[in-house]
């Protein structure tokens, strides 16, 4: 089964940037599918960021509107999000993953993002 793989994460302060990635192991299923960014903090449930379509239409959750942005470059198989003017309470596990790999339990390891204040 293809697994979305994301990186990126890391430390960083209050008001600074971080980009994530998303590729897939097998280079296949990116570029047709739409793919949408989560993020999970520890006792509550996954939710929601960014996602964008095949086409490369994008939507955002409210916490993310203004201060990220999601891209995809097809060619390279790949998806990001770019998160600027980071704070606190965007500290979290990030995933990646399809409608079909949401809807079957499939999640890749995930990225963490830590800001501190």
């Amino acid at each position: 089964q293809v697994q979305l793989v994301e990186s990126g994460g890391g430390l960083v302060q209050a008001g600074g940037s971080l980009r994530l990635a998303c590729t897939d192991s097998r280079g296949i299923i990116l570029s047709v599918n739409t793919i949408t960014w989560y993020r999970q903090t520890p006792g509550k449930q996954r939710e929601l960021v960014a996602h964008i379509t095949p086409s490369g239409r994008a939507n955002y959750a409210d916490f993310a509107k203004g201060r990220f942005t999601i891209s995809r470059d097809n060619a390279k198989n790949m998806v990001y999000l770019q998160m600027d003017s980071l704070k606190p309470e965007d500290t979290a596990v990030y995933y990646c993953n399809t409608d079909f790999g949401k809807t079957t339990g499939s999640w890749g390891q995930g990225t963490q993002v830590t800001v501190s204040s």
